[in-house]
C-alpha cells in the first residue's frame, strides 16, 4: 500500500510555553497545506488574493477540496497518513471546511505513527526526534512556531516547501517503522529508546486498543483528547 502523507501549516501566531497545552489558543485556522505521495505526486493547498498572491487563509472549498482530495486516495488504496494528523491537522481542517464529519470519516482511516507512539508509550513525540532516531538525514526546514510569522511576512515559498518537507519526512519515518518493525526517537536526555511495532495500524484500531500505561505520570495526556472530537463531529444528530 503506498504512502500518501499530508501536514499544514497555520497563520496563527503565538508564544507557546514550555509544557503549555497548545489547545489555549485554538481555533487555529488554515494557511497552506500539502500532500506528498512516497516517491510520487506533491501538491500544495492554498488560496489566492485577486492579486494572485496566498491568502492568509484556505477558503471552506479550499479546505473541504483538500478532506475530499484525502478520502478519495483511501478509497483507491492509499495509506493517508499525518504526523498527529488525528489530533491537529484534521480537525482544523474540517472545522475551516464547515464539515467535521468529513474530516472524521478522513481520520478513522488514516494512520498516525505519533498517535499509535503515544498509546504505548503515554506520551507524545516530534517528527523531528522520531526522525532522527531513526537514522533519517532529512531534516525540517524550519521551526513549527515560524511558520505562521514567515506566512504573514510573505516569505509563502518558503512555508510551503517546509510543509512539504515535513510531508515527505512522514513518509520516511513511517516506511522505516515498518521496515524495522519498531519505533525509535530521540529522549530528552538526548539517548535513543526504542518500542516495538509490530506495523502501522488505522486510527480507528489504534483508538479501540488499550490506553498507555500512565500511572508513573504526575499529569497525564488522555487518550481522548486526541479524538474527542471525531466521536462528537459522528454522533447522530437528535
Amino acid at each position: 500500500m503506498t504512502l500518501l502523507s499530508f501536514d499544514i501549516e497555520i497563520s496563527d501566531v503565538f508564544e507557546l510555553g514550555k509544557n503549555e497545552d497548545m489547545e489555549k489558543y485554538a481555533p487555529f485556522h488554515v494557511a497552506v497545506a500539502a500532500t506528498a505521495v512516497h516517491e510520487g505526486e506533491e501538491r500544495l493547498w492554498y488560496s489566492e488574493e485577486d492579486s494572485g498572491d496566498p491568502a492568509l487563509n484556505l477558503t471552506e472549498s479550499k479546505s473541504r477540496e483538500v478532506l475530499e482530495y484525502l478520502e478519495e486516495m483511501q478509497q483507491r488504496g492509499f495509506k493517508v497518513c499525518a504526523w498527529n494528523g488525528l489530533s491537529f491537522d484534521l480537525k482544523w481542517l474540517g472545522k475551516q471546511a464547515g464539515d467535521l464529519a468529513l474530516a472524521a470519516r478522513v481520520a478513522l482511516k488514516s494512520y498516525d505513527p505519533m498517535f499509535q507512539f503515544f498509546n504505548l508509550a503515554g506520551f507524545p513525540v516530534g517528527l523531528a526526534k522520531a526522525a532522527e532516531g531513526l537514522g533519517i538525514s532529512q531534516e525540517k526546514l524550519m521551526d513549527g512556531a515560524d511558520a505562521p510569522k514567515q506566512w504573514r511576512a510573505g516569505n509563502h515559498q518558503s512555508v510551503m516547501d517546509y510543509c512539504i518537507g515535513d510531508c515527505q519526512m512522514t513518509n520516511l519515518v513511517a516506511l522505516e517503522i515498518q521496515r524495522l518493525k519498531k519505533f525509535r526517537w530521540v529522549t530528552a536526555r538526548g539517548s535513543i529508546s526504542s518500542k516495538p511495532f509490530p506495523r502501522l495500524k488505522p486510527v480507528e484500531e489504534v483508538i479501540q486498543d488499550p490506553g498507555p500505561d500512565q500511572s508513573w505520570m504526575d499529569k497525564p495526556i488522555p487518550k481522548a483528547k486526541f479524538y474527542r472530537w471525531v466521536q462528537e463531529a459522528l454522533e447522530p444528530s437528535s
